[in-house]
């Protein structure tokens, strides 16, 4: 008989259809065989994190991009730089391309006071916030003001 796999979770990815696969290693026992574990979220879970106050909603489907409109929202795009910006109203804005971490004023300033956001990202802004962005690759995304 077989001894059971028993493993450690070593990596997640989010698939665009709303799957979820996590890659396990095997631990002392079993054979060096690896195991793969795959869990649905309906597409109306949005797989959304808070951080600093910035939401961030990583490859949403594009059925939730259709919904809120974003293929219709103005675009703007900048090249790699660093600058302060306050946002004067809630944004809104979902990236086609770019890598940026933004580091909101009074965080504190510590290693893990900054957000990242990539292609691929829809992110909410708060009214009010101040912060500095740093713009790793050039940026093209679609953005809205409420």
């Amino acid at each position: 008989m077989a001894s059971p796999m028993v493993g450690v979770a070593t990596s997640v990815h989010l698939h665009t259809t709303g799957r979820i696969s996590l890659s396990c290693a095997p631990r002392a026992r079993g054979r060096g065989r690896f195991a793969l574990a795959v869990v649905r979220a309906s597409a109306s879970e949005a797989m959304a994190t808070e951080k600093l106050g910035i939401r961030v909603e990583r490859n949403p489907p594009e059925s939730r991009l259709s919904e809120l409109g974003v293929r219709q929202w103005p675009k703007w795009g900048c090249e790699k730089s660093k600058f302060p910006w306050t946002y004067s109203a809630k944004e809104t804005c979902y990236l086609l391309q770019g890598k940026v971490k933004v580091y909101p004023d009074g965080a504190g300033g510590g290693e893990e006071d900054f957000v990242e956001i990539a292609a691929g990202d829809l992110v909410v802004f708060p009214k009010g916030m101040s912060c500095t962005w740093d713009v790793a690759e050039a940026v093209d995304k679609h953005y809205k003001f409420e």
